[in-house]
């Protein structure tokens, strides 16, 4: 017999947006276009499925978290993004929700928030690199703005990459992240259905 205690949340549970159709397929699908955007830096990427999506959340930061959040890693959220998306990632990605960035294995960051500082993330450690984060970041734009030319593993010469709505100092702080290798954050970026990736060995062109 449910207690009026636990009532609450499962009305809340019940009333949440639905996640993927197909929860399986459809996590693989944009697991396959994560890695393919890894494995080519810069290059854009479409999101193959789509998904409910929570106030405060876009369609690829939400399919991304869907995807690649799970109970054993925690995702940073700026304090002002909407209860809404928090209980939609609790509920479906059953992922703990941290205070501070250093402590996150993916940094979400939403449209209209300032994302934190690079050297802030979790770097990894020299014998675990790999317990580095990952910021997930949605931009205005991946088509106009800033032009970044991209050099690295996975371009094969150069990548152009349009960008609008990176932080002013985003080259340095780039640059600083690169010369930590192999320690340092990697980058999603995204607007509207469409993402590409930075690998902490992706340089950017001066």
């Amino acid at each position: 017999m449910q207690t009026p205690a636990s009532a609450p949340n499962a009305n809340a549970a019940t009333s949440l947006l639905p996640g993927f159709d197909n929860p399986v397929d459809d996590a693989q699908a944009v697991f396959r276009a994560t890695l393919q955007a890894f494995a080519h830096p810069g290059r854009l990427e479409a999101l193959p499925v789509t998904s409910g999506q929570p106030e405060g959340l876009s369609p690829a930061l939400t399919a991304l978290l869907l995807t690649l959040a799970d109970p054993d890693t925690p995702v940073w959220l700026p304090a002002s993004v909407p209860a809404a998306a928090r209980a939609f990632l609790r509920f479906h990605c059953g992922c703990p929700l941290v205070d501070a960035p250093g402590d996150a294995t993916f940094v979400c960051v939403p449209a209209g928030h300032p994302m934190p500082a690079l050297a802030d993330c979790a770097q990894g450690l020299p014998a675990y690199p790999d317990r580095s984060a990952t910021l997930i970041v949605e931009v205005d734009s991946l088509h106009d703005g800033d032009a970044l030319t991209l050099l690295g593993p996975g371009i094969e010469t150069t990548q152009a990459l349009h960008v609008r709505g990176l932080p002013a100092d985003f080259r340095p702080a780039w640059r600083a992240n690169n010369a930590r290798f192999p320690l340092g954050v990697d980058l999603l970026l995204a607007s509207g259905k469409q993402f590409c990736a930075l690998t902490r060995t992706t340089r950017v062109e001066d």
